[in-house]
């Protein structure tokens, strides 16, 4: 991976520009999981954003564990390109937040994707594995809030961000799947490209819980983005994870209706937005992007897979984010 995502990054045509998050710190390294037996212990190469920290006052703490929000890109793309086409790092300065940019290796993959579509553990398996481990070392290393840990991803990266939430929902607090597929339907490249183009023919709240195979799951607050004029991934999956977290989430009933919650439908300049509310939290939020691409959603449109149409989806991910916590389980026992 390049060495500063700042170094050489193109003009962009909507601002902030690129440049603007030079205050904060990019740390490049790589970190190796623990090796597991019947794995290929590949070094994980990730990109480290570090805001710049407010000055502390009465009303801000500039020494108060950071929430961490994990980047997950999609193929062809790199950490960097990343960073720079959602500019979640100029959030980050604005909102006090580190950012996680994993990235993935051209050994494991020609093309960078991350191989959501085979969880099996020489493959998919492995990388979440391995993402989780990372996540785990970043927050010991830099005393982030491990209550206010995030994940979201594009496409493939939305996949593994599925992948992640599903394997290690203890980790994180929510999830955001940007352009991302149903899950449970694949299991090999080229089930995982069926899905791409048409979803799943089977019903998705029952294959949500066929995946978890009587796990007691504790739920993940999803927020989910999908552009209408998406040619790589059927704008048809945005409808099947949405009924896949309401299941997640306790919201569907035996009969895979709507338990009693209060659901909020509006429009928008260029999106569709629900809210499904439980307790009078939202714990899923999708947004229909009208004519949007397979791109980011309100992103750098000189980076390739990013779009300046649609709602920020960067800056819609943090609000969302910001009002999620993972209690640890006896703190939610005794409450």
């Amino acid at each position: 991976m390049s060495a500063d995502p700042r170094l050489g990054a193109a003009e962009s045509r909507v601002g902030p520009r690129a440049a603007a998050w030079v205050r904060g710190d990019w740390l490049a390294e790589e970190f190796k999981a623990p090796f597991v037996a019947g794995q290929s212990n590949v070094p994980l190469s990730y990109g480290l954003y570090l805001p710049s920290m407010l000055p502390a006052s009465p009303s801000n703490n500039a020494r108060k564990a950071l929430p961490l929000v994990v980047m997950l890109h999609g193929c062809a793309q790199s950490a960097a390109a990343f960073a720079r086409g959602t500019r979640m790092n100029v959030l980050a300065d604005e909102h006090q937040f580190a950012v996680l940019y994993p990235e993935q290796s051209d050994t494991r993959h020609p093309h960078a994707c991350w191989q959501w579509y085979d969880p099996s553990p020489s493959s998919g398996g492995a990388e979440a594995q391995a993402i989780a481990a990372l996540v785990d070392h970043v927050v010991a290393q830099h005393g982030f809030d491990s209550t206010r840990v995030y994940v979201a991803g594009l496409s493939a990266g939305a996949g593994m961000a599925t992948l992640l939430a599903l394997r290690y929902p203890e980790r994180f607090a929510a999830m955001a799947a940007h352009s991302g597929m149903v899950f449970g339907e694949a299991r090999s490249v080229m089930s995982g490209l069926d899905a791409m183009r048409r979803g799943t023919k089977d019903d998705p709240a029952t294959l949500a819980s066929s995946v978890l195979d009587g796990q007691d799951y504790p739920g993940m607050p999803a927020l989910l983005i999908h552009g209408t004029a998406d040619d790589v991934v059927n704008p048809v999956n945005l409808n099947q994870l949405e009924a896949q977290f309401l299941q997640l989430n306790g919201l569907l009933d035996e009969s895979g209706g709507l338990r009693e919650s209060q659901v909020n439908e509006s429009q928008h300049e260029t999106a569709v937005k629900r809210d499904y509310f439980r307790d009078g939290r939202c714990v899923v939020r999708t947004y229909q992007v009208t004519d949007l691409g397979h791109a980011w959603s309100g992103g750098d449109d000189s980076v390739p897979f990013h779009a300046s149409h649609g709602p920020e989806a960067s800056r819609e991910i943090w609000t969302f984010f910001q009002a999620q916590r993972r209690l640890p389980l006896v703190v939610e026992e005794t409450a």
